[in-house]
């Protein structure tokens, strides 16, 4: 490899490009000519020997290398400028950590885990986004998710942070207009919400008469885009949902919710993980020292 080669400056100029969508942004925010930046990819593909972006559009478009490349690369370039960073500063962490969280965990957990996190590591700064959404952490540039239930990427690394029951629940109202099923069959006769979104499984386990899992598929009434909405649903007395226990449970304890066909829950749990790339050893320190704050404070 020459000497004269600068890989890292390479993939700046590159990643630069592609995030602000074409050479002239790019070279503008570089201090360099359009043509300096495109001379400089094209070498770089040379270089590479294979092709990263589509030139044929004025728009950058990335090939199936180029893709790749971009996503090595800017985790190459986080982790330079992580190491400068902890160096000069005395190996504190600091930094921009973005987290994303679906809205349960991040209401009833994160946010009010956020301020002692802080007071702790006060070069810090949280960006967190709520939202049931299963986003990509590489696309999105997230440090890292909370996620719930199956994990199905493997390129993630996950960190187990418990695990919560699932409850069937209605409120008392609901119960009071339509009356409590007994049975499992008696849920044909009721409202039931579901998520408007693809899960594994749209059909409810529960404990048959010898003690097998049964399972019943509703046909809903009404359909909400997350959990906490659903939940929302559910207390205003729309219908019977399913709900992680993690989620419920103080709305079960203040008479917001009732749990129905309790005897024949079957105990079935959802893991709740927080979820990362990258191995633990090559951490940056702000998302090292987080996950350890949530495995330290997380409690159900």
């Amino acid at each position: 490899m020459p000497a004269e080669i600068n890989r890292s400056g390479e993939m700046e100029v590159f990643v630069r490009a592609i995030e602000l969508g074409g050479f002239s942004a790019a070279a503008r925010v570089l201090g360099m000519t359009p043509s300096g930046v495109s001379k400089l990819v094209a070498r770089l593909e040379r270089r590479l020997g294979a092709r990263l972006v589509a030139r044929s559009t004025r728009q950058l478009q990335l090939t199936p290398e180029g893709a790749a490349y971009l996503e090595r690369a800017s985790r190459i370039l986080a982790e330079i400028d992580e190491a400068e960073r902890e160096a000069t500063a005395g190996a504190s962490p600091r930094g921009r950590l973005r987290v994303n969280s679906n809205l349960p965990f991040g209401h009833k957990y994160l946010i009010p885990l956020l301020p002692a996190f802080r007071a702790r590591y006060p070069d810090i700064v949280i960006d967190l986004a709520l939202t049931d959404t299963v986003i990509d952490l590489v696309a999105e540039r997230a440090d890292v998710a909370i996620r719930v239930g199956p994990l199905k990427e493997s390129r993630l690394v996950a960190r187990k942070l418990g695990e919560s029951r699932i409850l069937t629940v209605a409120a008392p109202d609901y119960v009071a207009r339509r009356g409590s099923p007994r049975r499992v069959e008696d849920l044909a006769a009721h409202d039931c919400l579901a998520f408007n979104f693809h899960r594994q499984s749209r059909s409810w386990p529960f404990r048959g008469k010898a003690g097998e899992t049964v399972q019943f598929t509703p046909r809903p009434s009404a359909f909400g885009s997350d959990g906490e909405t659903m939940r929302l649903m559910a207390i205003a007395g729309l219908g019977i949902a399913r709900l992680g226990a993690f989620h419920v449970q103080d709305d079960i304890d203040a008479g917001r919710l009732v749990e129905v066909l309790k005897s024949l829950n079957p105990g079935d749990t959802e893991a709740i993980h927080a979820v990362y790339v990258g191995q633990g050893g090559h951490l940056p320190a702000r998302v090292r020292v987080f996950l350890d704050y949530l495995g330290e404070t997380v409690r159900y």
